[in-house]
């Protein structure tokens, strides 16, 4: 066998595994034997690299390589849906079809309704060639770089199955409830604000601009609908996705076939109860027309087909009793009371604990100890406490009284006037502040010290060996090897991450040191604006104010970090160390105040520059990104293929559009 002919076997085995396991979930062989399969194929193809192939099954890992996302028109519109909640519509709708298709008889396919990222996969003699976002419905992004990590995508379609030379199938990326949990734990051990929902946790990794970072979220997908010319309009749509299923593609086993309005509500109020069981999130019913042909015949509205329809489940509530409230401390001393409760199933979860959020919900709701409140998860995957059932209440259960001293260190809890929360104010003697602080600098998105986490950060602290941020650069390898050298590697490692870190450029360390309320956007702002630690710590009120996007919480809070001794200190010990206390010389010498107050809309394909190099661009340039057009934009930074929505609201508004060239010129013009 030559080594081509071994890559290729190698990659169609396991490509069929890679099927057995994430869409028929049943492996045929264990996972050691499947990892020994693909280091075999990955060792032939460095050897081997005129070989490559994207669609290889060692691709799925994706790359850590910053990238942006070009717009694609679609070649089939991807309309929306109309909502329904109730039966009386769905009959409405049952109806409809009958008269419109004026007597012949007709099939409703039922199928769930998952709440994901819709997706669009063209696939060109059985591979996959690329992948685009929903959209504005007419253009998408191109994700297909990060849709190539989610393993129940297929690279490659299952050879000799009868696919057509090429078609669109179409579908939702999902995060399963696993993986959802589990990311949202980890976020929540850095203080990081969690994901609402899996909808919002798939949609913002697809959208990462590192395909790594997408392949270790372990998103999945179905998919439940198929287009194309060689498709046609004869067929049905059931039968073509059990095609599409053997062709390998992860088709839902809860379709069916419908003839009479009561067995479309008859499965409605199945899955109503049974989708607490599934292992990803849905949120209703879809029901459509089984044939094509008639599906034509009925046609569209200008926003949706007249042949289909979402009916909407209402949200899950349950009733639990209420045990306990407990009060957590986050890094910036914020108490969060919590609810916690018997155990309750919601949603898919189990459900022991809820946010309260703040001692005036407490007091709305009017808690008692005993309590049986009503839990509620609906849209917003994060359970809520929405209500008490108070004919259920004894005369002797207790009133829940909010705390007013710290449960960590006892101080006096602060309430700032205008804000819900209470705070702890000892942020240098209160543990888990100062361990949050410390998580907090060594993040991704600020210092960016990968070799640390939560547990090695306290495991630190509880010996002694840091106490805040600038401890961290007094770290020998010595101290953390172990007693006979057992982790000399690991401590190698971190001791260089920790001296990497003193590269990261001003506006992360500004965003590290964790001053209240100061984001990644707003630390950018600051950093650009004062230019050094030196001149930000000194900056008044009145000063901080002049900056374009900083309020008043936002400027006395950054005072009020700079008057306190300890944190002056530590920042004179950082500067001491070496992290970069400064704009660098190439970052002040690309400045300029040519796009001054201006608010600017990116919109469309572009080919001298990706749309992050627009932004920081206009950034640089003392520009503000924004999101939506609206009267105070100044202008359109507008590509090709700009969306018609955008572009007929930028007419309707009169706000400027700007070419690539126009913009290029317009920042490269001597003033």
């Amino acid at each position: 066998m030559t080594p081509k002919e071994e890559i290729e076997q190698l990659r169609t085995q396991l490509h069929q595994h890679n099927y057995n396991y994430y869409v028929l979930n049943q492996p045929t062989i264990s996972d050691y034997e499947f990892d020994q399969m693909m280091h075999k194929l990955e060792d032939l193809e460095t050897f081997y690299p005129q070989y490559a192939d994207p669609n290889s099954p060692t691709q799925r890992v994706g790359s850590d390589i910053n990238q942006s996302f070009r717009q694609v028109p679609h070649k089939y519109p991807m309309l929306s849906l109309a909502n329904t909640y109730n039966e009386a519509d769905v009959r409405d709708f049952y109806e409809r079809v009958k008269n419109g298709l004026e007597g012949e008889e007709f099939e409703i396919v039922a199928e769930m309704k998952y709440d994901g990222l819709s997706i669009s996969l063209t696939y060109v003699d059985g591979k996959l060639t690329q992948a685009v976002t929903r959209g504005d419905g007419v253009q998408g992004d191109d994700v297909t770089a990060n849709v190539r990590t989610i393993n129940s995508i297929p690279l490659q379609l299952r050879p000799n199955s009868g696919y057509p030379h090429e078609f669109e199938i179409r579908g939702e990326i999902l995060m399963p409830w696993t993986s959802f949990e589990a990311l949202n734990k980890e976020r929540e051990l850095r203080e990081e604000q969690l994901f609402a929902n899996p909808r919002n946790a798939a949609s913002g990794t697809l959208k990462s601009q590192k395909s790594e970072l997408v392949a270790s979220r372990k998103l999945d997908a179905y998919l439940y609908y198929l287009l194309g010319d060689e498709i046609g309009n004869d067929g049905y749509h059931y039968e073509n996705l059990q095609k599409a299923k053997e062709w390998g593609f992860k088709i839902s086993d809860g379709m069916k076939k419908c003839k009479t309005v009561d067995e479309i509500l008859d499965y409605i109020n199945y899955w109503d109860k049974e989708r607490k069981n599934l292992p990803v999130a849905t949120d209703g019913i879809v029901l459509k027309v089984n044939s094509l042909r008639q599906q034509q015949h009925l046609g569209y509205t200008a926003k949706s087909p007249r042949w289909a329809i979402a009916y909407k489940f209402q949200a899950e509530r349950a009733c639990t009793r209420l045990n306990e409230v407990t009060y957590q401390v986050g890094r910036t001393g914020a108490i969060t009371p919590v609810a916690n409760m018997n155990p309750v199933k919601l949603a898919g979860t189990i459900v022991k604990r809820a946010s309260l959020h703040n001692a005036d919900i407490i007091q709305q709701l009017d808690l008692h100890i005993g309590d049986m409140v009503y839990v509620e998860k609906g849209g917003e995957i994060i359970p809520k406490v929405v209500g008490v059932d108070k004919t259920q209440r004894t005369p002797d259960m207790q009133p829940v009284h909010f705390i007013t001293h710290c449960p960590e260190c006892g101080a006096e809890l602060l309430r700032i006037e205008g804000e819900a929360a209470h705070y702890c104010p000892n942020d240098t003697a209160c543990p888990p502040q100062i361990k949050g602080r410390i998580e907090h600098f060594i993040s991704r998105k600020a210092m960016d010290i990968e070799s640390l986490g939560p547990e090695t950060v306290d495991d630190y602290y509880q010996r002694g060996l840091i106490h805040n941020i600038a401890d961290l650069y007094l770290i020998k390898a010595s101290d953390i090897s172990g007693a006979k050298n057992e982790r000399a590697k690991s401590a190698l490692k971190i001791v260089e991450g920790v001296k990497a870190s003193l590269q990261v450029p001003f506006e992360r360390v500004v965003f590290a040191i964790g001053i209240r309320f100061v984001g990644e956007t707003t630390a950018k702002l600051l950093a650009r604006h004062f230019k050094t630690m030196d001149a930000l710590k000194n900056a008044t009120v009145e000063q901080l104010l002049d900056v374009e996007g900083i309020g008043m919480v936002i400027a006395q809070s950054v005072v009020n970090y700079f008057q306190e001794p300890r944190n002056v200190e530590i920042i004179e010990r950082l500067k001491e160390y070496g992290v970069q206390m400064s704009l660098s010389e190439e970052a002040l010498s690309n400045q300029s105040t040519k796009l001054e107050g201006k608010s600017i809309v990116i919109s469309g394909v572009f080919s001298k520059h990706s749309r992050d190099e627009y932004k920081a661009l206009i950034e640089q340039h003392g520009g503000k990104n924004v999101g939506s057009i609206s009267a105070k934009t100044s202008f359109i930074l507008a590509g090709e293929n700009m969306g018609p929505a955008k572009l007929e609201k930028a007419s309707k508004l009169g706000v400027q559009i700007l070419s690539e060239d126009d913009f290029l010129a317009m920042i490269e013009n001597e003033d």
